[in-house]
């Protein structure tokens, strides 16, 4: 079950990032006076860290509510009662991040070079992009492949995700299938790979801190964008401003941010975290805890069926016993055909209402009316079943890396 959250973003309207760029390179003295206390071990404090004091203000600048888990990358998850919203808010977005991102994210002057096995390589500006294709606005999910994670015993490393590392915003712009096909797939094409402006962490210039690709039957698809906008503005600056690649229904790792190059390849990419055990699970069952050989893993692709609880929040206690229960579900490149509730811990289920997809790669609402019979503590637990008949469930394989947590969501709730 997930826990209750008080929300800590910020609502100021843009990343301060003068000011962020000012402590990074400030010395131990004014830091010390910023913090308004020495720092006895401040000599150890890399060139660059921002003190954890600072950090989410200025981080989470323009957020609403995020947990954030890490600063360095930036990574921030939202409880699920604040992703109500059938389209989520830029300001109620995730973030994962694998690098830093980028000084300038200013769209004048960015340019994507589409490159590699082409008949027509290009190096297009934003500008171009728009005037050369269709551009359009879908409403698309992206979810962390890690989302879940914290949820995995034995414990897997890599950042605790509950519940929150997931959305399903408006992206304006062009459908990456447009621009493959002006460029010319050349024949043995098989995947793509991305390139992006963020630096790796050690700042080493001959480092990415993430190159991923998928299958060109995937990149062809209809509801793959390279998007410059999000929710009818431009791209916040931790979402990969000023562009970027939605991939809806795979690993959000897939969709590349501050996207600077794609190109095509006749091999599986191996770029950098397509490679060992990142983004990737084991070929077979494994037992809680076993070692697995990085030739044992295969790749992710789809993600699984899956269904969110938004409302009511989690540790909720209520007066009244009729109840709407809200919250969305969503399968990968598929549909979801049904939402099944329950109050009484999985004996009987019974259907919420569940609307259609705005559009192929978002997700879908549902909605219950629930009557509770008597004061106490509930749990109400929620499970989809996709269009092929995948239905969550109660609980999955574990594997080293604590990805495709996919179980059944809970959240409990007294009736006073």
């Amino acid at each position: 079950m997930s826990a209750t959250r008080t929300p800590t973003g910020t609502s100021a309207p843009s990343l301060d990032t003068d000011r962020r760029r000012l402590l990074g390179g400030a010395g131990l003295t004014a830091l010390s006076a910023m913090v308004g206390a020495a720092i006895p071990f401040g000599a150890n404090l890399r060139r660059g860290f921002v003190p954890a004091a600072f950090a989410q203000e200025d981080l989470l600048a323009g957020k609403d509510g995020l947990v954030m888990l890490g600063d360095r990358p930036l990574n921030a998850e939202t409880p699920p009662y604040l992703l109500d919203d059938p389209i989520t808010p830029t300001s109620r977005h995730f973030i994962r991040n694998n690098g830093l991102p980028p000084e300038n994210t200013s769209p004048d002057g960015w340019t994507l070079t589409v490159d590699g096995l082409v008949d027509n390589p290009m190096t297009l500006s934003i500008d171009e992009l728009k005037e050369r294709f269709e551009v359009v606005t879908m409403a698309l999910v992206i979810e962390c492949g890690g989302n879940g994670r914290a949820f995995f015993e034995p414990p897997a490393s890599g950042n605790q995700w509950t519940y929150g590392a997931v959305g399903c915003s408006e992206w304006t712009g062009v459908r990456l299938r447009d621009v493959l096909e002006a460029a010319g797939v050349q024949p043995g094409v098989i995947y793509t790979a991305h390139e992006g402006a963020d630096e790796h962490l050690s700042r080493d210039p001959d480092k990415l801190p993430i190159s991923r690709g998928v299958p060109i039957e995937k990149a062809l698809t209809d509801d793959v964008l390279i998007a410059f906008e999000q929710n009818g503005a431009p791209i916040h600056r931790q979402h990969g401003a000023p562009l970027r690649l939605v991939v809806p229904g795979w690993p959000g790792s897939c969709s590349q941010k501050w996207l600077t190059r794609i190109w095509l390849r006749d091999v599986v990419h191996d770029g950098a975290k397509m490679t060992g055990q990142s983004y990737r699970v084991p070929n077979r069952p494994v037992a809680p805890g076993e070692e697995v050989a990085d030739e044992d893993f295969v790749i992710m692709e789809r993600m699984p069926v899956k269904s969110l609880i938004t409302a009511p929040a989690t540790g909720s206690e209520l007066a009244n016993p009729d109840v709407e229960v809200r919250g969305h579900a969503w399968s990968g490149d598929r549909t979801v055909e049904r939402v099944d509730l329950s109050i009484d811990f999985g004996a009987t289920w019974f259907p919420a209402e569940l609307s259609a997809p705005i559009n192929d790669g978002a997700w879908q609402n549902f909605r219950a009316e629930v009557d509770f019979p008597m004061a106490g503590y509930y749990e109400v637990w929620a499970r989809a079943t996709d269009s092929d008949g995948v239905m969550q469930p109660f609980a999955i394989d574990w594997n080293p890396k604590g990805y495709l947590n996919n179980t059944m969501h809970r959240i409990g709730l007294r009736l006073l």
